[in-house]
């Protein structure tokens, strides 16, 4: 199965099918799916908190969906037959177990009698955590710690997915791991990856995207930067982040001197992924629709340059991780069919 070309006519646009999916799909699908939740340490002192999907039994008429014919690839993994898939997704900016995209693939992954697993970056479980850091786009040794603990547990490497922020992580993981990164996953998925990080932070500073979504992660962004100065004083500059109005200034004044960088340009161009895709050497899909309010069109990477091992799927309509589709009010289901269908197929 791949993503149709088009959208439902009743939701046209990028930022209807951006909007949409968000608002409507938390609300229908709150409850759906029961987690059990661990707390890892990291080496750092710190903690993360992990959700694993307890399964339920498929909704009535659910079955397995085929996988879709594989392609080739270099090197690619061979995991146990016996053992059951694991799915690992990684969230997007503020993500978390609630968020719509999360719940569609949880639902999806025990419809087809995969584990599902939700690793939370920090702060974003519902508890400030309480190293003096928080998370990023580029924080791709996070990820890598993350993903060999749930290999070593699963047995056998994972499937991963990234969303959005989520994405670019789990891309910088996978480029800077190298041959290595077969070890811990058979095959990757970045679903609308803002890989060119300079001008998608941008994007959200014009416009409607400043007024709505870079307001939307500003409002709760903020104050758990400002708690996180109570718990270290002088970490950064206060008065700076709380002025800060739009995602540039909030990253200039905490993420990136927080984390080690110069600034947010520093910052943007050092975690893109977009310079590193040629290095990847495990099967991976980015997949970005082109009316994606938060990613640039002209900032997508284009098949020359990505690798062997990168399939690239742009699809002209879905938003920013929205990809509704059928009659009104849309269903969800299409976007993780497709997605699942792709890493089967290479797993």
């Amino acid at each position: 199965m791949s993503l149709p070309p088009r959208a439902p006519r009743w939701l046209p646009g990028g930022h209807l099918q951006t909007i949409w999916p968000a608002l409507v799909g938390r609300r229908r699908l709150a409850g759906a799916v029961r987690y059990r939740r661990e707390r890892w340490a990291t080496p750092d002192g710190d903690f993360v908190d992990v959700d694993f999907a307890l399964a339920n039994p498929p909704a009535a008429g659910a079955e397995a969906r085929p996988a879709a014919e594989a392609a080739d690839c270099t090197r690619r993994p061979v995991g146990s037959r016996l053992g059951r898939r694991r799915m690992v997704m990684f969230p997007g900016l503020e993500g978390a177990l609630a968020s719509h995209y999360a719940i569609a693939f949880a639902i999806e992954a025990l419809a087809r009698g995969w584990d599902f697993a939700l690793p939370h970056f920090r702060g974003c479980s519902g508890e400030l955590n309480r190293a003096p850091r928080a998370y990023h786009s580029g924080d791709f040794e996070e990820v890598g710690w993350m993903l060999a603990r749930l290999r070593a547990r699963a047995g056998t490497p994972v499937l991963a997915v990234g969303v959005s922020l989520g994405g670019n992580a789990l891309l910088r993981w996978a480029a800077e791991s190298g041959a290595e990164a077969a070890a811990c996953t058979a095959a990757l998925a970045a679903v609308c990856a803002p890989v060119d990080l300079s001008a998608s932070g941008h994007a959200l500073g014009q416009g409607l995207n400043h007024h709505v979504y870079a307001r939307m992660f500003l409002r709760t962004m903020k104050p758990k930067a400002l708690a996180k100065w109570a718990q270290h004083p002088g970490l950064f500059d206060r008065e700076r982040v709380a002025r800060a109005r739009s995602l540039h200034a909030f990253d200039d004044a905490f993420t990136a001197p927080v984390h080690g960088f110069a600034g947010a340009d520093d910052y943007w161009a050092r975690a893109s992924s977009a310079p590193h895709l040629a290095r990847i050497r495990v099967p991976a899909l980015a997949l970005n629709a082109r009316n994606d309010p938060f990613v640039p069109p002209s900032s997508l990477p284009r098949p020359g340059v990505v690798g062997p091992c990168v399939e690239l799927w742009q699809p002209s309509h879905g938003g920013h991780v929205g990809f509704a589709a059928g009659a009104f009010p849309g269903e969800l289901g299409r976007l993780p069919a497709a997605v699942c269908d792709w890493l089967a197929a290479r797993a």
